[in-house]
């Protein structure tokens, strides 16, 4: 596979970013610290563009387990309104000599537009040999609710004959497991890959930027539940410091890989 070997390695198991575009957010009105005084954007500016906008990444990673090629996440899809710039996560993946038909799972961190935009499109299922993968407490809410959404069973609804839902904790590939993290959405999870004494998580939405976990007290507006989200957020801040666990986030700049680490008075991103 051409580009697989600028991909991430924990122990054995390679991860590869899948990039399908970006997205561009008033910092000040998506992500808030309530308790703060002040403007908790001042100490971040290095996180913004030259407009002063929050410029998330869209897309998703490509991990291979053995035999398995397990997709987490699926982007924003073939949205491009100016806000939101989707497109091109087939054209990373065939980048990476995948095609769709290659993929064998679907992990969707949670049920959000912008994590399933290329699960299907204009009703056709895009990997179609794929098992797809998600919380049952997400597809309740989102699909089978009183208050579903109807885009989202528009968008979702045919890949029911190929879904795996689970309420657990556990493992879907060697080095592949899932951990219930709710909060952002009721079926949130992360995704945990292990491979001797490596480690790495990617978090999905659990944090949008680095000042999420580099400080306490954010709330994002997107969080179903902002108090859960907060402590889930918080908690797992607290089990990464000084770790040597990388992590990875579906819209951290570039969805590189980073570390948070301890710093005077502050934990510190560090690539």
């Amino acid at each position: 596979m051409s580009q697989w070997g600028s991909a991430q390695s924990v122990g054995d198991i390679p991860i590869a970013p899948v990039f399908d575009g970006r997205a561009f957010e008033n910092p000040r009105e998506v992500l808030l610290r309530p308790t703060f005084n002040g403007d908790p954007w001042a100490h971040h500016g290095d996180l913004l563009n030259a407009e002063g906008q929050l410029e998330l990444t869209m897309g998703a990673y490509l991990i291979r387990s053995g035999d398995r090629l397990v997709l987490v996440d699926a982007g924003v899809g073939m949205i491009n309104n100016g806000q939101y710039q989707g497109g091109g996560l087939l054209t990373s993946l065939h980048d990476l000599g995948v095609e769709p038909s290659d993929v064998t799972d679907v992990i969707l961190t949670h049920l959000h537009f912008d994590h399933v935009g290329w699960v299907t499109q204009k009703g056709e299922i895009v990997f179609p040999n794929a098992t797809y993968r998600c919380h049952s407490a997400d597809w309740q809410h989102f699909i089978e609710s009183d208050t579903a959404d109807d885009r989202a069973i528009r968008k979702l609804s045919p890949i029911a004959p190929r879904l795996e839902l689970f309420d657990t904790d556990h493992t879907m590939a060697t080095g592949i497991d899932v951990r219930h993290a709710p909060g952002h959405t009721p079926g949130s999870v992360i995704v945990i890959i292990s491979s001797g004494d490596d480690r790495a998580m990617l978090i999905g939405d659990i944090a949008h930027c680095p000042a999420e976990l580099t400080e306490n007290d954010w709330e994002a507006v997107f969080d179903v539940d902002r108090d859960l989200a907060r402590r889930t957020r918080e908690a797992l801040a607290a089990e990464l410091e000084d770790s040597t666990t990388l992590v990875g986030a579906a819209h951290f700049p570039g969805l590189q890989f980073g570390r948070l680490l301890t710093g005077e008075g502050q934990r510190s991103w560090m690539l």
